[in-house]
């Protein structure tokens, strides 16, 4: 076996790594760097426009020491690892061990982070720190950048908004239930009540059956909890199974889909509890990406649109005096509510709102919100990775998600772009190119084998050759196949 530039030569290349000359030097410059101008590339180009970097380090700056360090690992560049949590969005990963291997594996990744072949890119361990010692002040700033960059892209317009909630699934399980009065845990609680009940508490499956039938079997939040993320809550998760939960929440742009404001409540939170001062907020943050202070009664959001969970009518009342806007929130109790009970205030607030449910612009606002928001659910937590999260403490989570969420608006910004918002779909849309280009030259080639083949002798009548068949099955069979 002979060798030649590090490769070998002949019909069979040996796998064994001893067999691999001992002097396989090569230059940095000298190995293959991936292609250049892919997603990631026009992805930096975007961020580079609006200054994300260096707004960034401002950002961080307050939480960073300004002198050099004596002692210890130098700080990781802030930046970076939002950009690391961006690719976790992109590539649909949940964990940052996933995140942090793929930015070390990926050729192109590492370029989009800064880091050439002979670095080492940051370890999952650096990821938890960043997010544990960054307050969540710093993420919502750097949400404000992005939608600072929807703005110039005219992708905020912040004239019609829609607000829903969905569910995480929580890194908790109910076995480690424990009871907030005594600490019991929940399997030993239900064998204390077998064994009142007469059966035997050390056969699993029998404690089990009676557990599932006991009379005033509840899981009540108020009564047990996990020790493990107490601030994960027992709920139904998005395909009906019972588990501890949280709870996400959107507020949207209905005419472009950008994700305004977003925030992981706990899972058992009601969608109307402090409703008017969220809404207050998002009004107030469109307000200042705009450049117009908020004015009372003359906002530039003209409706707040929402399924019937978040009518309240003391809620709706508050949020229409302060900020003018149309609430397109349904009732569900309309049938049974007595508009006598309801003081003159709420239930003028109610009135206004039935009416904008019933207008032609109210029903059109709402087939939006079905569709812009369950669109931008299903691509941050199914297609983003965050559906079932690897972290514990709603804090923590809530940094995790704003920067999901950060992730999300930049690929609208990508999507206007250049038509694909993440390198999946680029991948795809390459893929569907190559495919079509390769049937469209097969379908070339053989017309043009059928024509030459069917062409007559010139000197055939002209008439009869107008009426020759150009296709025919019975010729041609193999043109109207499926593998043609």
């Amino acid at each position: 076996m002979t060798w030649q530039g590090g490769r070998p030569m002949g019909k069979f290349r040996s796998k064994d790594p001893s067999a691999l000359p001992a002097d396989l030097w090569i230059q940095p410059g000298e190995l293959a760097k991936g292609p250049k101008d892919g997603f990631y590339a026009k992805l930096n180009a975007v961020l580079s426009a609006m200054d994300f970097t260096g707004q960034i380090h401002r950002i961080c700056a307050p939480h960073y020491k300004g002198e050099a360090l004596t002692a210890g690992r130098p700080p990781i560049d802030p930046a970076v690892l939002f950009k690391m949590l961006m690719v976790g969005f992109l590539e649909g990963i949940g964990s940052g061990r996933g995140i942090a291997a793929r930015c070390a594996d990926s050729l192109i990744i590492r370029r989009f982070l800064g880091y050439a072949l002979t670095e080492e890119t940051p370890d999952h361990s650096s990821l938890s720190v960043f997010r544990q010692r960054l307050p969540e002040e710093v993420f919502a700033a750097a949400h404000e950048v992005v939608l600072e960059g929807l703005r110039t892209h005219g992708l905020l317009k912040g004239r019609h908004l829609g607000i829903d909630s969905s569910v995480i699934e929580a890194n908790a399980s109910l076995s480690g239930l424990v009871r907030r009065n005594d600490e019991k845990s929940y399997w030993n609680y239900v064998r204390e009540l077998a064994k009142e009940a007469g059966v035997d508490a050390e056969d699993p499956a029998a404690v089990a059956r009676f557990d599932r039938r006991r009379k005033g079997r509840k899981t009540s939040n108020k009564e047990w909890y996990n020790p493990a993320d107490p601030d994960a809550k027992v709920g139904r998760t998005k395909d009906g199974a019972c588990d501890m939960t949280y709870k996400p929440e959107h507020i949207v742009d209905l005419e472009s889909g950008a994700i305004i404001a977003a925030e992981v409540r706990s899972g058992d939170a009601g969608d109307t509890e402090d409703l008017s001062e969220r809404v207050m907020d998002a009004v107030e943050l469109v307000e200042e990406i705009h450049g117009r202070d908020h004015v009372e009664g003359n906002s530039r959001v003209k409706d707040i649109t929402g399924d019937k969970g978040f009518h309240h009518p003391g809620e709706l009342g508050i949020i229409q005096k302060a900020t003018g806007a149309r609430t397109i929130i349904g009732d569900p109790n309309a049938e049974r509510r007595q508009p006598a009970n309801l003081e003159p205030e709420a239930r003028r607030a109610v009135a206004k709102a039935a009416r904008a449910v019933k207008s032609q612009s109210g029903k059109a606002l709402l087939k939006k919100r079905g569709e812009h928001i369950e669109r931008g659910f299903a691509h941050v937590l199914d297609c983003g990775g965050l559906r079932r999260t690897t972290l514990r403490g709603r804090v923590n989570n809530n940094k995790r998600y704003l920067c999901g969420i950060l992730a999300f608006n930049l690929s609208l910004i990508m999507r206007k772009l250049t038509g694909m918002g993440t390198p999946r779909q680029a991948a795809a849309a390459r893929a569907a190119f190559w495919t079509c280009y390769v049937a469209i030259r097969r379908l070339a080639a053989e017309i043009l084998r059928v024509l030459t083949s069917t062409i007559p002798d010139p000197d055939l009548n002209p008439a009869r050759l107008r009426r020759l068949p150009i296709f025919s099955y019975a010729q041609e069979p193999a043109l109207f196949s499926t593998g043609s």
